[in-house]
């Protein structure tokens, strides 16, 4: 302890030699510039904020960087901010905030303001974006002649909702163009760790087959060598929802994996593991899309009455249980014999 030497009080606290209310006397706990400069993505809307592109609110966005801004003397402690944002037209705001502060034992309130102007640029992402940028192809094909809609719409969808998660934690990620191509589609992806993921995912979604080619595009700066890699993903011949024949019966294909899949026996509606070498050799007795739709007239326990959709007689057909029908049922014809298709 000590005396302050501005107003002579003994035995008390003091900064520089000033006791704490004369050290505060007058003097300014808070600095601010003149004015602080926002800058916002053109394309995207995100905005530039402790050297981070992040998406938030206007307004959030403002009072973050503003406060970003704030310089407090290195004997304050501070407690909390009240700010307020101050349109003046539709490019220029003022932040004024007020500061709660402990300065030794004594609580003190400062105000202060800055001017924040909000411009337009575009961020890395979108610069590359636009700039049509990428590192990697990701070329999905089929082992039929062409890749059917419905599958190419399916995985279109799923690899567009995995880049979006991918680009939650690293917004580098993106997907510069979906090109459709000869017998299938072509994704270019920003990223090749990215387009890696994607592919070792999809031939373990759908037991597909990969292959993977480099190419030399240039130099960095460097002097490193650049390579862009195309990922090479053929999906099977058969697919979910085909008719398969095995062990001479129709069986139909439920789902797959990138070691075999499952297969449900038409005749007694019991699903079985199948291997990937064994679905690779099996005959497609019926594409998906080639099923026949036949009207339900009446149905009776497990049993259902439908019009045979090629002589419209009236057929019995055997249902699993708790199976949902409708005016109309999936059926196929197999020797002259028609079967209901879950």
């Amino acid at each position: 302890m000590s005396f302050c030497v501005k107003c002579g009080e003994e035995g008390v606290e003091t900064v520089d030699g000033l006791c704490i209310r004369c050290f505060l006397d007058g003097r300014k706990l808070v600095v601010m510039p003149h004015h602080v400069d926002l800058i916002r993505c053109a394309n995207c809307n995100e905005f530039m904020v402790a050297d981070q592109w992040v998406r938030k609110n206007q307004d959030d966005a403002i009072i973050d960087i503003a406060l970003s801004t704030a310089k407090l003397i290195p004997e304050a402690k501070l407690i909390s901010i009240g700010p307020m944002v101050e349109r003046q037209d539709e490019r220029t705001f003022v932040v004024h905030a007020q500061f709660d502060l402990d300065v030794g034992e004594i609580r003190v309130s400062d105000e202060s303001s800055v001017i924040v102007r909000l411009k337009n640029g575009v961020c890395k992402r979108c610069s590359r974006q636009l700039g049509s940028y990428y590192e990697s192809i990701l070329q999905l094909r089929s082992g039929d002649k062409n890749l059917p809609d419905d599958l190419r719409d399916e995985v279109v969808r799923w690899v567009s909702r995995t880049v979006d998660d991918y680009a939650k934690n690293n917004r580098d990620l993106f997907i510069t163009k979906i090109q459709k191509a000869i017998g299938g589609i072509d994704f270019y992806l920003s990223s090749t760790s990215m387009g890696k993921s994607l592919t070792k995912d999809l031939a373990d979604r759908y037991g597909a087959e990969v292959k993977e080619s480099s190419s030399l595009v240039g130099q960095t700066s460097d002097g490193q060598e650049m390579y862009r890699v195309t990922f090479l993903v053929r999906l099977p011949a058969y697919h979910v929802g085909d008719i398969l024949h095995y062990n001479d019966k129709p069986y139909k294909l439920i789902s797959v994996n990138k070691s075999g899949g499952r297969i449900m026996d038409l005749s007694t509606f019991r699903d079985m593991p199948i291997k990937r070498s064994e679905l690779s050799d099996i005959r497609i007795m019926f594409k998906g899309s080639e099923l026949s739709d036949a009207v339900v007239v009446s149905r009776s326990g497990d049993e259902i009455q439908v019009l045979h959709p090629r002589t419209y007689s009236t057929v019995d057909l055997r249902i699993p249980k708790g199976a949902e029908i409708g005016e109309s049922v999936k059926v196929i014809e197999v020797e002259e014999e028609l079967l209901f298709v879950p």
